[in-house]
């Protein structure tokens, strides 16, 4: 039998006061609906959108699992 994985959540801290940048730029299409989300939790959070679609970028390399449907 597979063990099933525990899933967490993805947890968001307020930003802290200063943060060295290291970025560069790319550009993505998503949803609407995905935008009006991180609008929202950037609201509360005191993050940008971008950063917060970093973070979860992020956590899914982290947490991703692939797997093969081939027989």
């Amino acid at each position: 039998m597979d063990e099933k994985k525990k899933q967490s959540n993805f947890k968001v801290t307020r930003k802290p006061e200063y943060r060295e940048d290291k970025s560069m730029n790319i550009s993505i299409r998503i949803n609407k609906n995905l935008v009006k989300q991180y609008d929202e939790w950037s609201t509360k959070t005191n993050r940008s959108r971008n950063e917060l679609i970093c973070m979860a970028l992020g956590y899914a390399l982290e947490n991703i699992e692939f797997i093969d449907n081939e027989d």
